[in-house]
């Protein structure tokens, strides 16, 4: 379950850091909102992994204490990135 984590961990950084230079490149205005929006969503899924192997695997109550907050930051990334995605993402359809 530690290897799962932290593999969860490394790919969402890497797809976030993706998404957010992808963001920066890009000039047309809907398309840099929806390169955010993914990083956010991939910011969400670091977050709630970290979260979560902390959680998981604590040494101390501040692990958990730290864990719980990254998990709850984790999950609203994602809520709020995925929404916003498909908002984003249905202004590019039309």
């Amino acid at each position: 379950m530690d290897k799962l984590l932290t593999i969860i961990i490394v790919v969402s950084a890497v797809f976030f850091l993706y998404n957010k230079i992808k963001s920066w490149k890009v000039t047309e205005s809907l398309l840099k909102r929806i390169y955010q929006t993914k990083s956010t969503y991939a910011l969400g899924f670091f977050l709630t992994a970290f979260g979560a192997n902390l959680l998981i695997f604590p040494r101390s109550t501040i692990d958990m204490i730290v864990g719980a907050v990254f998990s709850i930051l984790g999950i609203a990334n994602v809520i709020f990135g995925y929404r916003a995605s498909r908002h984003y993402i249905a202004q590019l359809d039309n």
